[in-house]
């Protein structure tokens, strides 16, 4: 799908509308001179759409289009939004920039190969007229320099993917985000989940 429709059903667009008077009541507006609002997403495996408007059981992908509009309706809440598991197609991913509007940028990650990277990448949506990247972009990677309990099971296996930093500007003030998938569980480790 080359671009997205603008004609979704009349139930879409209810549901947009009670998303949306959630959204007012959960999160602060966006204020000029006032605020910056960054938020953190585990989008869970988001890749290719099913090009209808509601994906039906034996559909493949689940995510429909209605589903992008209702990403589209909580990421346009932010000024700057991290994203982990965009996965290699992405589909999904220009599917809502596009319903987003042409005043949001993006920078995203190189994809993760192996078993381990599970074929994904991460990435930072930003609002334009708020928000612009500042020029950096890396990797954060740490130095192993002796092999100790702690860098061999700790540090070594912590990320599921190398963190990611961007730097941003808005209203002449430089800051640094950084996104990063961690392995979890209930110690340092992660050797239970």
């Amino acid at each position: 799908m080359d671009t997205f429709p603008d004609n979704p059903p009349q139930a879409v667009r209810a549901d947009r509308a009670a998303l949306r008077a959630v959204l007012d009541a959960a999160i602060p507006p966006k204020t000029l001179d006032r605020n910056v609002l960054i938020a953190t997403w585990n989008i869970r495996a988001f890749g290719k759409v099913t090009p209808k408007w509601a994906a039906e059981a034996a559909d493949s992908p689940k995510r429909s289009l209605s589903d992008v509009l209702y990403l589209a309706d909580i990421v346009d809440r932010f000024d700057v939004i991290a994203l982990q598991e965009i996965k290699k197609d992405l589909g999904g991913l220009r599917l809502l920039m596009q319903a987003l509007g042409p005043h949001w940028g993006w920078i995203l990650t190189d994809l993760t190969r192996g078993s381990e990277g599970n074929q994904e990448r991460m990435a930072f949506l930003f609002d334009l007229r708020r928000v612009r990247p500042s020029g950096l972009a890396a990797e954060l990677v740490v130095p192993i320099e002796t092999e100790t309990s702690l860098t061999e099971a700790g540090i070594q296996k912590q990320f599921a993917r190398t963190p990611h930093a961007v730097s941003f500007e808005s209203q002449g003030t430089t800051f640094t985000l950084v996104t990063l998938h961690v392995l979890w569980g209930s110690d340092a480790f992660g050797e239970t989940c």
